[in-house]
């Protein structure tokens, strides 16, 4: 299998496996981040063949892409493939979400000052609002593209209805939506859709926040109320040792590749025809490292359907 993919029906190519930079100047979403080390693994990601970085203003209100934009300077930017994503308008402490043309074209604009560049390789559309029709708004992202402010549009936290609502004009590049191993809505009636339009698909949280990785063994766990797991039933009761048990037995498989649990699901990720472009993401230059590992692991087609089939829970 090829190592680049073509995204959508743009003319955007890009690495299988890309970095999710929401530790890069998260700090809406991390507590005591260090921006250096957020920089450094930019460059470690970059450094070890990763071509997309995929960041949004939501990751530190623009801190995120500010960044990215201090690394890239040191980088032929003709050979790194950014996606950020914009919908939020920031009023003090009041966020609201808007998928406006007018306002669009602001984000896209305000992305491409925090960034340093004079284009962006894809814009998503972070999430829906309730009142803007998707069509329009997409067609807006469609008139950037012609200005060649934007190479690839795209949508994140749709609805499949709303999905299709946007792209009545053939005018969606790619999703970015929650998927993975233990998470696998998708498959049932996204996918096709997908297939069919030819549409391109990003999965965030691949390693489901840690679940994937094999540092679980099912004991339970007590995470503080304000962690994303400690509601999550992923991470509970009979579900949650069901799960570390199946992660448990990819382990020949990863002994037979001398890699690690982590980089065996991120190579089936990147095997799997579903999905163009998996992006972990990382706090350290050394994760980021061990990550870009998965791309040269080759899964046979048998170790493929072993894992996937370990996870029809």
């Amino acid at each position: 299998m090829s190592q680049n993919i073509k995204i959508g029906q743009s003319d955007v190519v890009s690495t299988r496996l890309g970095f999710g930079t929401n530790a890069v100047g998260g700090h809406t979403l991390f507590p005591h981040l260090d921006e250096q080390a957020g920089m450094d693994s930019v460059r470690a990601a970059l450094d070890s063949g990763i071509t997309m970085l995929d960041t949004a203003f939501a990751y530190g209100f623009g801190r995120s892409e500010e960044l990215i934009g201090q690394v890239l300077k040191d980088y032929d930017r003709s050979k790194v493939i950014i996606a950020t994503k914009g919908a939020q308008i920031v009023d003090g402490d009041d966020v609201r979400i808007s998928n406006q043309p007018a306002d669009l074209e602001k984000f896209v604009k305000a992305s491409l000052k925090r960034l340093g560049t004079d284009y962006l390789d894809i814009f998503y559309i972070h999430f829906p609002d309730e009142q803007t029709p998707k069509n329009e708004a997409i067609a807006k992202l469609a008139e950037l593209k012609k200005q060649g402010l934007i190479r690839a549009i795209g949508v994140s936290n749709f609805s499949l209805e709303q999905l299709k609502d946007a792209n009545q004009n053939h005018n969606v590049d790619i999703v970015e939506d929650q998927y993975s191993l233990v998470r696998r809505d998708a498959e049932k009636e996204l996918f096709p859709y997908l297939e069919k339009e030819h549409i391109s698909f990003v999965p965030f949280f691949p390693l489901a926040s840690g679940l994937l990785t094999g540092k679980y063994d099912g004991s339970p766990v007590n995470f503080p109320e304000n962690d994303l797991r400690s509601d999550d039933p992923n991470f509970s009761g009979s579900r949650f040792h069901a799960i570390a048990e199946s992660v448990k037995s990819l382990q020949p498989i990863a002994d037979n590749h001398d890699a690690t649990i982590a980089q065996i699901v991120l190579a089936w990720y990147i095997k799997n025809p579903d999905i163009s472009v998996v992006i972990p993401g990382a706090k350290t230059p050394k994760q980021v490292r061990s990550n870009a590992k998965a791309m040269n692991v080759a899964l046979s087609d048998q170790e493929y359907n072993t894992i996937d089939n370990a996870f029809r829970l």
